[in-house]
């Protein structure tokens, strides 16, 4: 997807501030509120904007642990992915996952409020998703920089 200057600026600010108004947006852009408007809107119906959403402190709702955990899966046919993929979106405590190459097979997520709920998690739900043939979890000690927004360049 081509993106204008514009549009790259729209969604900077955007990504800093999702809540700023229409009229604010277009201030600080130097447009006029329609065209501003319209631009955003086409950016929401090509999919590049796919919502809007709160940034929580995670610490502060009690999610004090944040762990990567490295999984390798026995079989690697399709079907054996797909339901691993299918289990592992269906749970609450893994923020994200990924498919990935290497000597894993993916990685997750995931956050516990305690070390305590996080073996308990890891061995009575992770350690039984289907296929799993290994596991490794790496402890965050500090986040030192989470992510906050995606870099983006113009392309025309």
């Amino acid at each position: 997807m081509a993106l204008s200057k514009t549009d790259v600026r729209i969604l900077e600010q955007l990504q800093r501030d999702a809540r700023m108004t229409n009229q604010t947006l277009a201030d600080t852009l130097g447009l006029s509120p329609s065209p501003c408007w319209r631009k955003v809107r086409k950016l929401e119906e090509d999919e590049v904007i796919q919502g809007y959403r709160a940034v929580l402190n995670r610490k502060k709702i009690g999610l004090s642990m944040m762990v990567f955990v490295r999984v390798t899966i026995d079989s690697h046919s399709e079907a054996e992915a797909r339901k691993f993929e299918a289990e592992v979106t269906a749970l609450d405590n893994v923020v994200a996952c990924y498919s990935i190459g290497g000597d894993a097979d993916f990685l997750l997520q995931v956050v516990a409020a305690d070390m305590d709920r996080y073996a308990d998690f890891a061995m009575s739900v992770i350690r039984r998703l289907p296929g799993i043939k290994e596991m490794q979890s790496m402890f965050v000690l500090k986040e030192i920089k989470a992510q906050s927004a995606w870099p983006i360049q113009a392309t025309d």
